[in-house]
């Protein structure tokens, strides 16, 4: 792989965000939908290119996609929980009655 810049889309029709380098899918932040809301399930980076902090740009992308339409977002995702816990900058996203359960 070359260093070209990553690029988190997202891609509804799979219900997930993707974050491509040099046009190839390198993982994915999978997530349900429901009005206001988008439910993180599961975060997945090829092994190939893990240590090159790719998962925390795709997550730090997709947080910003949901701040950029006024999405609330729930963690169940392990990764993305841990993510929102060591930037705090993200807490907001997550709806108050929703913190405490989720040990943000």
């Amino acid at each position: 792989m070359t260093d070209t810049e990553p690029q988190v889309l997202d891609v509804p029709e799979q219900s997930r965000f993707e974050i491509r380098v040099d046009g190839r899918t390198a993982g994915f932040a999978a997530y349900r939908s429901k009005p206001g809301l988008l439910v993180f399930t599961h975060t997945e980076v090829d092994d190939a290119v893990e240590g090159r902090g790719l998962g925390s740009a795709l997550v730090r992308g997709a947080l910003d996609a949901a701040r950029d339409h006024n999405t609330a977002v729930r963690p169940d995702c392990p990764f993305v929980r841990a993510y929102i816990a060591r930037h705090d900058e993200y807490l907001d996203l997550v709806p108050v009655e929703l913190r405490e359960r989720l040990g943000l």
